[in-house]
């Protein structure tokens, strides 16, 4: 009966990733799933998941196929008819929680991404205690329940002395058996993602909405690469600031755009907390590609090709289109910076294009 009820588990598993896959562009590009994101889980909705099944409807309803009839009987124009309130349930979404590996695994399978092969020396060491055996000896708090209730039955049957009218096994010193464990030490790849977000009056709340989502499915991926992923925050209009990631969201400035503020930031953070032989580091920057002055545009250059591209695994620039932006940064992106530097550019028209954007960011595996 278990081994059934596994069985049916697992292909109830299927289906849902089945029907996540076929409707993950909608998902990506609505922002639901994001509010209903706990610590480990996801919930998403999806209408009617159910094990495949026959439906049978009441008894002598009568019409054709039903009761009397004839071939050729008229089957009704197909109107709807007026009567009154029903009595029977709707379709309801149900909610189906997946931890955020498995999303993560879905994504990878559906957008075709590599998995990323981590850079730099694994010097981050985590001490993992990993259980090898059963022992006689050890604390009580690393019985091993079912070794020892197999011990004593044994003995008890080896000695005659158990009754299967009164199974009662009762463990002696003896029967005790232990966990055994060595403790190991395990190489960890950490990475840090730096978003940064020109957060002037021409990015309005819908090119917000835009990071908002693309930024959850980047960090969902990037996630299920690193044993340990940290995350920090930088906005800019003028001047470049660090904040949490509510704020990051939320803010709304007014006056100039100056990238290379935001840019200063990212490699101070770099220079003091990230070294690179020791971090996986992932700068995203969104705009809408509007900067102050061609000078401050040539110090951005400058300070990606010395400070910034020798050191992270990768540089990503997302454009997201406004109706106030010029849309020229990109442009002096493409002229300075090849496809073999490790920086990539993607224009976000809108929701959309955020799926493309995404394979755009990680289709390389860097």
């Amino acid at each position: 009966m278990s081994q059934k009820i596994d069985q049916d588990h697992r292909r109830f598993r299927e289906i849902v990733r089945g029907k996540i896959k076929q409707d993950l562009k909608r998902y990506i590009t609505q922002g639901e799933m994001i509010g209903k994101r706990g610590k480990d889980m996801v919930s998403i909705p999806l209408p009617q998941v159910e094990m495949p099944r026959f439906r049978y409807g009441q008894k002598q309803t009568g019409g054709v196929g039903q009761g009397d009839g004839e071939p050729g009987d008229d089957l009704g124009s197909g109107e709807p008819k007026k009567g009154q309130a029903g009595d029977r349930p709707g379709e309801h979404l149900v909610e189906v929680e997946l931890t955020m590996e498995e999303l993560a695994q879905i994504l990878g399978e559906e957008l075709e991404l590599p998995r990323i092969e981590p850079r730099g020396k694994e010097r981050l060491i985590a001490k993992k205690d990993r259980y090898t055996g059963i022992r006689r000896t050890g604390p009580e708090s690393l019985r091993h329940f079912r070794r020892t209730f197999k011990q004593a039955l044994r003995r008890q049957i080896s000695m005659g002395s158990y009754d299967p009218k009164n199974p009662v096994i009762v463990p002696i010193r003896d029967d005790l058996r232990y966990r055994s464990f060595r403790t190991e030490a395990v190489p960890q790849s950490s990475a840090v993602v730096i978003y940064m977000m020109d957060v002037s009056g021409s990015m309005g709340d819908e090119q917000k909405e835009i990071v908002r989502i693309e930024s959850f499915w980047l960090d969902t991926w990037l996630r299920s690469q690193y044993q340990g992923v940290e995350t920090r925050f930088v906005i800019h209009d003028a001047v470049a600031k660090e904040v949490d990631r509510d704020t990051f969201f939320r803010t709304r400035e007014s006056g100039g755009t100056m990238i290379s503020s935001a840019y200063k930031l990212c490699a101070k953070l770099i220079d003091d907390h990230y070294p690179p032989s020791e971090w996986n580091i992932y700068p995203f920057h969104f705009s809408d590609g509007d900067n102050w002055s061609v000078d401050d545009t040539v110090a951005c250059l400058a300070l990606l090709r010395e400070k910034i591209l020798p050191r992270v695994n990768q540089f990503s620039y997302g454009q997201v289109e406004s109706p106030y932006g010029s849309g020229q940064f990109i442009k002096d992106l493409h002229e300075q910076f090849g496809p073999d530097d490790n920086l990539v550019t993607s224009e976000i028209k809108g929701k959309d294009a955020i799926v493309d954007s995404i394979r755009d960011f990680l289709g390389r595996g860097r």
